[in-house]
């Protein structure tokens, strides 16, 4: 189930938010965790039984931490901690990494080794990381830990996030599970955020996805550069515009059920180098891996060849998250590169450069970094670079490359305005005005975002979520 369909806009929320706001608050967390377990459900019902693990496994862990803590038991504690952080990378390494391990030792050993792919459950890296940060602060004193299992239960299978982040840390709504603000005007702030997410990624991602897709099963040899240039920005903008868009109407669940999430993306289109980039764009895993990759192992503090291998670490622990393929290993290392870089080599002199020259090195580099990440392998990205680059391909222009260039012109603008906080940050003025024309015409734009995207989802054909696979 996505949130970007007829069904869960106009049966499953309906229904969950009837029952969330009949109960008492003392239930609300119950009806929570149920409502999560049928939406995680719905596409898997076996999955069901890994989550359950581990929410008991780590509920258990919080406890049993305490416990040793308590009692002064530090050795205890830690050891009880490692091995609960070793429970879910193992888990989280068998159905995500098994079948590419294999593969792997398949192409150098004499002989193949048989194996069954295994589906990916839906979500697994996000309440993974969930899961560890809790046991991991509380080993650190951070939080309390939680002596509720359907309170923790709730906190780990949260519909709202649960498929696409933002990467909820229980540090971060330890006190909102306990007790949080409900109100008409928060739940009105929730569905305009949540219309927002869903018009960018129903009226713009899936079009946009569209003529990547279209472009996409053309092979190198009848591709030119304008075509693989033009299906490079389709990619850039159909992804920002899916996680951001599934990002945004998180948020807005998430307000409608009285909690605050994290914003997961800050405009990263606009920024102005690679480091800065990594600061806007999903923010929930960039922080995450500071916090309990980067930083434990010395962060900055360290000397400056240990500052590098600490980055490349992260990094490449970065592109291996997104998935079980050398593309995504390299696609991690390549940022990693680039910011160690602008960290030791650049340093001040991107900032002596004009904003617009800053800004077209950041997103070409943004585009060749999408290209190893959206290919099926790290032959095919070399070779697509390549057509982009005029080696090999169909020359500079085709008839392909001319016919996207003008059908999806206004689509394409529409994306590149949408994508920087122009409209967005004069809108929000209107929202919050006293104004009641204002107001209308607020009303008015969300009322035309729900019904334009309604009818383009009954009609649908293609609507996917790019981060399913993550």
């Amino acid at each position: 189930m996505i949130f970007s369909s007829i069904f869960f806009v106009f049966a499953y929320l309906p229904i969950v938010l009837i029952l969330y706001y009949l109960v008492p608050f003392k239930f609300k967390n119950l009806v929570l965790l149920l409502v999560s377990l049928v939406f995680y459900a719905w596409g898997e019902p076996v999955y069901v039984v890994l989550m359950l693990f581990s929410i008991a496994i780590n509920f258990v862990s919080g406890l049993e931490l305490e416990y040793f803590m308590d009692r002064g038991e530090m050795r205890k504690a830690k050891y009880a901690c490692i091995v609960t952080a070793a429970i879910n990378l193992g888990v989280l390494g068998f159905y995500k990494y098994y079948g590419f391990v294999i593969e792997n030792l398949n192409a150098i050993l004499p002989f193949d080794i048989p194996y069954t792919k295994l589906a990916l459950p839906i979500g697994i890296s996000f309440y993974t990381f969930q899961t560890m940060s809790y046991v991991i602060d509380v080993y650190r004193g951070k939080v309390k830990a939680q002596h509720n299992p359907i309170t923790f239960g709730a906190y780990v299978s949260m519909f709202p996030q649960l498929i696409a982040g933002p990467i909820v840390r229980y540090s971060d709504v330890e006190q909102q599970l306990m007790k949080r603000t409900m109100s008409i005007r928060k739940f009105g702030d929730g569905v305009m955020w949540f219309l927002q997410g869903l018009g960018k990624k129903v009226l713009i991602a899936n079009n946009m996805g569209s003529i990547y897709e279209a472009i996409a099963v053309l092979g190198a040899s009848e591709t030119s550069v304008l075509t693989a240039w033009i299906g490079c920005f389709a990619y850039t903008m159909q992804i920002y515009f899916d996680f951001g868009g599934y990002s945004d109407m998180a948020i807005g669940l998430g307000k409608m059920l009285g909690f605050e999430f994290m914003e997961n993306f800050n405009y990263p289109y606009t920024a102005k180098s690679i480091t800065d980039f990594w600061r806007r764009w999903h923010i929930s895993l960039s922080s995450w891996f500071k916090e309990y990759v980067y930083i434990p192992l010395g962060g900055n503090r360290v000397g400056q060849a240990k500052s590098i291998r600490n980055l490349l670490i992260v990094w490449g622990l970065t592109g291996l998250w997104h998935g079980a393929a050398w593309n995504f290993i390299f696609w991690g290392l390549y940022y990693g590169i680039i910011l160690i870089i602008e960290k030791y080599i650049l340093k001040g002199a991107l900032e002596k450069l004009p904003s617009a020259l800053q800004h077209v090195y950041t997103i070409v580099l943004v585009m060749f970094g999408w290209v190893l990440f959206f290919s099926p392998s790290l032959g095919s990205a070399v070779s697509y670079m390549g057509t982009m680059l005029g080696i090999g391909g169909a020359g500079l222009a085709d008839l392909t490359g001319w016919y996207y260039l003008k059908s999806g012109l206004v689509l394409g603008i529409i994306a590149a305005v949408g994508s920087t906080p122009v409209v967005y940050r004069r809108f929000s003025k209107w929202e919050h005005s006293r104004n009641p024309y204002k107001q209308i015409a607020c009303v008015v734009v969300y009322a035309g975002i729900f019904l334009i995207s309604t009818a383009y989802l009954v009609n649908a054909t293609y609507n996917p979520f790019l981060y399913f696979r993550f």
